[in-house]
């Protein structure tokens, strides 16, 4: 097969995942506690029913910049989870090193799996 021959695979509107980015600016000298609020809570946000993953990335042109992506098997369990009580004060450390953020929410349409995942080498 070659890469021309790859079809994305399509998933399901009706069930599909949803996409969370969380796009933010932290703040100058606060990188390393914005670091470790994420590490104290992305263990127990993996936990959450629904959840599938989630990435921090950082910038490589502007360091203040920062992201941070989940994927939930649905809106309904990302949204269940959103209304918690919980959420906000669990987020709050980490909200706390920003200066800017701005939360933007996507339904997985198409997926492309990677070389190594179809075993190619």
């Amino acid at each position: 097969m070659t890469l021309e021959q790859v079809q994305p695979e399509r998933v399901d509107a009706a069930t599909g995942r949803l996409r969370v980015v969380f796009l933010l600016t932290v703040a100058e000298g606060a990188e390393d506690r914005f670091v470790a609020a994420y590490e104290a809570i992305r263990h127990r946000v993996a936990a959450v029913d629904g959840h599938l993953a989630d990435q921090l990335c950082q910038s490589t042109t502007d360091p203040s910049q920062w992201m941070i992506t989940s994927e939930w098997e649905s809106p309904e369990h990302f949204l269940a989870w959103e209304r918690t009580a919980g959420h906000r004060e669990l987020a709050g450390p980490l909200v706390a090193c920003t200066t800017d953020r701005r939360s933007l929410r996507f339904l997985v349409r198409h997926q492309t799996s990677g070389a190594a995942q179809r075993g190619w080498r």
